[in-house]
C-alpha cells in the first residue's frame, strides 16, 4: 500500500464530521463564534431541526469584507494570538473557538451564507460558500447601522448525505438544538438570547440583575425553572485559585436523570464525569440512587490549569489537578446541603395546595367577579349526612358528638412545654408547635405564618442516621480481620488504582496489600458490611475509580446499611405520639443538618404558608 495524500474535499469532509456531527453541534459553533465576537444579543432560526436552514444572528463586532474569505479557510482564526517569539501558547486559551474550524467545516458540507459589518465600515459584505466553493464577497444590506454578523445555514450535510442516514426525527433534532442553546444561555446571563423553531419562540431571554450572581440566579429560574431556583442551595467558594460558584438543588427536588446537571467551565460548557460522580458523591446517603440533582456550576481558573484542546467539538476539558477540582466540587456541596437548615420545596407546598383544591371541587385560586368581589360558587361535593341514629343517640348521650366515628386527628391536652417554652413561643419556631396528629403518621404543627405537616417516620429516619453518622465518625469504623486474607485477581491497572488508594479505604475498614502482579490481598473489611463479596466489592471500587476516580462503592454500602439500621430505629408510622413527643421532634429536626429529607431524598415536611392557605378558603 502506498501512502498518498487525501484530496482537499475529502479533507475537509472528514473534519467537518468531526466537528458537526449534527445541526445543534452546527449552532454550538456558531453561538459561540458569535459570543467570542463581544456580542450583546444572540438570534438563532431553525428549521425542519436545523436541516433545511440554520441562522444565527449576532450583534458583535463583525467581519471586515478583506477578511470574510479568509474565516472560511481551515485553521485561520482570529483568536489566537502569538507572543513575542511568534509561538502560540495552547495552554492559555480565553475564547470559546479557537481551531478555526466551523466556518469551514460548514461551508463544506451545507450552503452557507456569511453578511457581516465590522465595525465602523460604511457597508455590509456577504460571502458565499457551497459545498466548499466560494463567491464573493458582494455588497448586502444591513439593518441599522449597527456591526454584525449573520450566517445563514441551508441544507446541511448535502454534500455528503450519508450522515442524513444517521439524522434523527427533525423533533428530535430540534429538541436537541434546544438544550444546546440552553446551555449556552446559562453560561452567559449577561447576553440575550432568542431561539425560534419553525416559526415558534421557544426560547426568549434577556440579561437581568444588577450584578453577576443577581443575572446567574434569575438565567437558572429562566432556563431550568422558577421552581428549580427556588429550591437550589447557593454555592460560593474557592480554593487554591480555582473559583466555584452556582445553584446546586436540594435533594427533595431532585430528578428521574441527570439531564438538569451543567458544568461550565471558564464560561464553556462541557459535559465531564467529574460533575457526575461529585454530584453521585455529594448527595449519597440523601438522595437514592436512580435520582439526580439539578446542579448548575461554574468554575473560573487560570486558563493555563485547564486543556480545552482536547477534542475537536471542545465539550471535554482536562484538568491540571483533577484532585482539586474533584474535592473543591465535592465539599462545596456537602457543605452547602450541610448548612442548609431545613427546607422544604416550595413547589411541593403549592402542589399539595392544588391537589386540596381539586378535591373540594372548586379549585384554586378562587377567581373574583366584577368589582374585586368572590364570585358565587356551588361545590359539587354532597352534603354531609350523620349516621342514622346518630343524632338521637347523642342527644341520649347528651353529646352531639356520641355515635361519630374516632377523629382521624388526634390532639392532645397535656402542658405542651419543651425545655420551659410555652406552645404559644414555640410558634416562631422554623418548624412551629405541634397541634395534632394525622393518621397516626404525620405531626400537624402551626407557625407564626402557617402550617407545617411531618411525615414522622421519615423525619425520625434522618435524624437516627445523623446520629449513627456522627457516632461512627467519633468512634471510627470497626474492622472485621481476615484470619485468612483474601487473594483477588484482577487486572493489573484495576489493582494499581485500587492499591494507590489503599490508604483511603484503611480509613473506611477496608485493608488491602499488594499481593504481585495482578493480585490484592483483602486482610480486613468494615464489621457493619458482615459478610462480604469482596471480589466484588473490589471490582465495583476499581470501576468507580475509573469513571469517577473516587471511591464511590464502599462509601455507599456503608450508608445504606447506616441507612437502614436508621430505618428500622425509627418511629414508625402507625405509632401515636404525644404533644410533648411530637415537639421534640420538631425541634431536633431543625437543629440537624440535611433533616428537611429522609435518607431516600423524599421530603420530611411540607410547608403551607398562611396566604396560600387563606386564598384556598377564598379569603384572599
Amino acid at each position: 500500500m502506498t501512502i498518498a495524500r487525501l484530496p482537499p474535499d475529502a479533507i475537509n469532509q472528514i473534519a467537518a464530521g468531526e466537528v458537526i456531527e449534527r445541526p445543534a453541534a452546527a449552532v454550538k459553533e456558531l453561538v459561540e463564534n458569535a459570543l467570542d465576537a463581544k456580542a450583546t444579543s444572540i438570534r438563532i432560526l431553525a428549521e425542519d431541526g436545523g436541516i433545511s436552514r440554520l441562522l444565527v444572528e449576532d450583534d458583535g463586532g463583525g467581519i471586515p469584507r478583506d477578511q470574510l474569505s479568509l474565516a472560511v479557510e481551515r485553521h485561520a482564526t482570529s483568536k489566537l494570538a502569538p507572543d513575542a517569539d511568534g509561538h502560540l501558547d495552547l495552554l492559555n486559551i480565553v475564547t470559546m473557538g479557537f481551531r478555526g474550524e466551523a466556518l469551514p467545516s460548514i461551508g463544506a458540507i451545507a450552503r452557507l451564507a456569511i453578511t457581516s459589518r465590522a465595525k465602523d465600515a460604511d457597508q455590509a459584505w456577504t460571502l458565499r460558500v457551497e459545498g466548499g466553493v466560494l463567491e464573493g464577497p458582494m455588497p448586502a444590506p444591513w439593518p441599522n447601522n449597527r456591526s454584525g454578523t449573520r450566517v445563514e445555514v441551508r441544507d446541511l450535510f448535502f454534500a455528503t448525505p450519508a450522515r442524513l442516514n444517521f439524522m434523527k426525527s427533525p423533533r428530535s433534532e430540534s429538541l436537541a438544538i434546544s438544550d444546546m442553546v440552553k446551555r449556552l444561555a446559562l453560561s452567559r446571563p449577561d447576553v440575550a438570547f432568542t431561539l425560534d423553531l419553525d416559526g415558534r419562540t421557544a426560547l426568549k431571554v434577556v440579561p437581568e440583575g444588577s450584578d453577576a450572581a443577581s443575572q446567574r440566579s434569575a438565567r437558572v429560574a429562566a432556563i431550568l425553572g422558577r421552581d428549580a431556583a427556588a429550591d437550589a442551595l447557593v454555592i460560593d467558594t474557592e480554593r487554591a485559585e480555582v473559583h466555584l460558584t452556582g445553584l446546586a438543588g436540594l435533594p427533595t427536588a431532585a430528578r428521574g436523570d441527570a439531564r438538569h446537571q451543567h458544568l461550565f467551565v471558564n464560561g464553556r460548557p462541557v459535559k465531564d464525569p467529574l460533575l457526575k460522580g461529585a454530584a453521585r458523591a455529594a448527595y449519597q446517603d440523601v438522595l437514592a440512587r436512580d435520582r439526580h440533582p439539578v446542579l448548575a456550576l461554574f468554575l473560573e481558573m487560570d486558563p493555563k490549569l485547564v486543556d480545552v484542546n482536547v477534542h475537536p467539538a471542545k465539550t471535554e476539558v482536562r484538568f491540571r489537578d483533577p484532585a482539586l477540582v474533584r474535592g473543591l466540587v465535592i465539599g462545596a456541596l456537602r457543605h452547602a446541603l450541610g448548612s442548609s437548615g431545613i427546607r422544604s420545596p416550595q413547589a411541593l407546598g403549592q402542589a399539595t395546595l392544588g391537589a386540596l383544591g381539586a378535591q373540594t371541587g372548586f379549585g384554586m385560586p378562587w377567581s373574583r367577579g366584577g368589582g374585586g368581589q368572590l364570585s358565587s360558587y356551588q361545590p359539587n361535593f354532597p352534603a354531609y349526612q350523620p349516621p342514622a341514629g346518630a343524632i338521637e343517640a347523642g342527644r341520649e348521650a347528651g353529646s352531639l358528638l356520641a355515635g361519630f366515628a374516632e377523629p382521624m386527628a388526634r390532639t392532645s391536652f397535656e402542658a405542651p412545654t419543651v425545655a420551659g417554652a410555652h406552645v404559644e413561643d414555640e410558634t416562631s419556631y422554623p418548624l412551629g408547635a405541634a397541634k395534632a396528629q394525622l393518621h397516626a403518621t404525620y405531626v400537624i404543627a402551626e407557625t407564626s405564618d402557617g402550617l407545617v405537616i411531618v411525615d414522622q417516620h421519615a423525619a425520625h429516619e434522618r435524624l437516627t442516621l445523623e446520629r449513627m453518622k456522627a457516632a461512627m465518625e467519633g468512634q471510627g469504623i470497626a474492622r472485621q480481620p481476615s484470619l485468612i486474607p483474601d487473594i483477588i485477581e484482577m487486572e493489573e491497572a484495576d489493582c494499581e488504582r485500587l492499591l494507590a488508594r489503599a490508604d483511603e479505604f484503611a480509613r473506611f475498614g477496608l485493608g488491602l496489600e499488594n499481593f504481585g502482579r495482578g493480585a490484592i490481598a483483602v486482610t480486613e473489611t468494615p464489621a457493619i458490611l458482615g459478610k462480604v463479596n469482596t471480589h466484588k466489592l473490589l471490582q465495583d471500587l476499581a470501576d468507580d475509580l475509573a469513571a469517577y476516580d473516587e471511591g464511590l462503592s464502599l462509601k455507599e454500602r456503608i450508608d445504606e446499611v447506616l441507612a437502614t439500621m436508621a430505618c428500622h430505629g425509627s418511629v414508625r408510622a402507625g405509632r401515636h405520639l404525644s404533644i410533648n413527643e411530637m415537639n421534640f421532634l420538631l425541634r431536633d429536626m431543625e437543629r440537624t443538618p440535611r433533616s428537611g429529607q429522609c435518607n431516600h431524598g423524599r421530603p420530611t415536611f411540607v410547608k403551607l404558608s398562611l396566604t396560600d392557605i387563606e386564598r384556598l378558603f377564598g379569603r384572599k
